[in-house]
């Protein structure tokens, strides 16, 4: 009897093991968590070639030139040059607001300066300034014209009141704080936000691919072989609980391939920069949740693939289950701040969110023996139910042809005695 099923699960291995999407999801897959991760941060940080012009209308008159000169000081471009230059726009604001605005809005439009600012009479006391363009989302740049423009102020400010500020800022100078993760048996290691979340983050979209990517391939793989009629050549010399776990087993051991190919560029890479690693028993920990996460997911998809009859269907049912998915994703940033927090806790015994919850927990900080042991014997009876639950599903509908069974039916089936 062990001939059939592992004779599924292995034409099923081979089959996928081999196709180009396959070869190229193996590789395509790290390199787009990778970019994605890395491209917006290189192109926030990819220096400007050329000086940018921004206008600035001063209602108070006592803004323009220190402020000038400070952008110039602090920004500058790899030729030396200041990476921006403020353009002062003249007129009588208090009797001709709209007139100067009306200048100020041509010069942005027929591209001679940027953008503009208002700068009001009072600004002192009412530090509101307006900055107009075509391009308000560029972060990177108002981001740093509000921060030295701010500076200045505080620096008026405090001249005004007659306080030094260079002492000032000597005095209220940023600590540079390093964090440190304590683990057990005293010993340390440094790790900052970024570290964790990176770490959490590549566990997290690893989960979040291994299930979507061979869940999608086994309800595509019964959909094909439904309207091919070729599951009815596969039933006849082998029984539906084989051909299920045969297909099951067999997806599994596709994606824990790309796991484990993904796991060792990782190892490469964390080695050759010097890079913090997962401690081993983390992974092993991390590597048990994968496994019954999967499980347990390979039983939805073949539950909710088996009665389907059409490529529509499928793929709504498989966003529907990747939704469930992206919760993790969601709240990922809760998570990290503080992993054992109640709404943490209660989620992660949930079996559709034990996973992945699991997977951002454990490398910001392990949780306790009770909650892993609670929590894995929970994934692991669901995932034995799921399993039940498919079987009677896809015995029953796995050569069912034309309407779709309704949900009531479904589970008229599931209540059915074997």
């Amino acid at each position: 009897m062990r001939g059939k099923f592992y004779q599924v699960a292995r034409w099923e291995f081979i089959e996928k093991v081999k196709t180009k999407a396959f070869i190229i999801s193996l590789l395509l897959t790290p390199a787009i968590m990778v970019a994605a991760g890395l491209i917006p941060s290189l192109l926030m940080s990819r220096p400007d070639t050329e000086s940018i012009v921004i206008g600035i209308i001063d209602q108070s008159g006592i803004i323009y030139q220190p402020y000038n000169t400070a952008l110039e000081e602090k920004y500058k471009l790899p030729n030396g040059q200041p990476n921006y230059v403020l353009r002062l726009i003249e007129g009588n604001w208090q009797d001709n607001a709209q007139d100067v605005k009306r200048q100020a809005d041509s010069l942005v439009i027929n591209d001679i300066i940027e953008g503009y600012l208002i700068i009001g009479s009072s600004i002192m006391t009412d530090t509101a300034v307006e900055y107009r363009a075509k391009k308000a989302g560029n972060i990177k740049l108002t981001s740093k014209i509000e921060r030295v423009l701010r500076d200045l102020i505080v620096e008026l400010k405090l001249q005004k009141k007659g306080l030094d500020p260079v002492l000032v800022k000597e005095l209220t100078a940023p600590i540079d704080m390093k964090t440190i993760k304590i683990i057990k048996e005293g010993k340390e290691e440094e790790a900052g936000f970024r570290e964790l979340f990176f770490t959490s983050y590549i566990f997290m979209m690893m989960m979040f691919f291994l299930i979507v990517t061979s869940g999608q391939l086994l309800i595509r793989s019964m959909m094909e072989e439904k309207s091919n009629r070729v599951v009815e050549v596969l039933m006849s010399s082998s029984s539906a609980n084989d051909l299920m776990a045969g297909k099951i087993i067999g997806l599994s051991a596709l994606g824990l391939t790309q796991i484990a190919f993904w796991a060792i560029i990782g190892i490469v890479v964390s080695l050759k920069f010097g890079m913090t690693m997962i401690p081993p028993i983390n992974a092993l920990v991390l590597l048990i949740y994968f496994i019954l996460g999967y499980l347990f997911y390979a039983a939805i998809f073949v539950a909710a693939g088996a009665p389907l009859t059409t490529e529509q269907e499928a793929q709504q049912v498989s966003g529907y289950l990747v939704m469930i998915l992206i919760i993790p994703l969601i709240l990922a940033m809760m998570v990290i701040q503080n992993p054992n927090a109640t709404i943490v806790q209660v989620l992660t015994y949930i079996p559709f969110l034990t996973a992945s919850m699991m997977a951002v927990r454990i490398p910001i900080q392990m949780p306790s023996v009770f909650e892993i042991i609670a929590t894995s014997f929970i994934l692991l009876i669901s995932s034995i139910v799921a399993i039940w639950v498919a079987g009677k599903i896809f015995r029953t509908t796995i050569l069912s042809y034309g309407k779709r069974p309704s949900l009531k039916e479904l589970w008229r089936l599931i209540k059915i005695k074997s």
